[in-house]
């Protein structure tokens, strides 16, 4: 199956910058993969904090992070990177990054249901 590898997660002052990256492996179709990142609180529901679509010209970002995060896909090393920038301690959590094998280039998804591939998890503490 895909594997999809998370890092760069720690903490981070209120205010402060933090980059994710989630790296594919090589057998992947990483550019006809639509991907998205997701996190997850402590008794929270998980949520699609950003999406792109195949090519990265296409982009989401759910309104509590619109701003603030940005999402980006290098087709070429098969990495997709959150950077994360202001961060408020309400942005503490488990992002996961997921892949989406979608027929569709020009589409992004927010939902978990059709991420098919989904990474560890990297915690992202912030601290007031």
């Amino acid at each position: 199956q895909v594997q999809l590898v998370e890092s760069g997660g720690g903490l981070v002052q209120a205010g402060g910058s933090l980059r994710l990256s989630c790296a594919a492996s090589s057998r992947t179709s990483f550019s006809r993969y639509a991907m998205g990142w997701f996190r997850q609180a402590p008794g929270k529901e998980r949520e699609c904090v950003a999406a792109i679509n195949w090519s990265g010209s296409r982009t989401y970002y759910a309104d509590s992070v619109k701003g603030r995060f940005t999402i980006s896909k290098d087709n070429a090393k098969n990495v997709v990177y959150l950077q994360m920038n202001s961060l408020k301690p309400e942005d503490t959590a488990v992002y996961y990054c997921a892949a989406n094998p979608s027929p569709f280039g020009s589409l992004y998804y927010t939902g978990a249901s059709v991420y098919d591939y989904w990474g560890q998890g990297t915690q992202v503490t912030v601290s007031s």
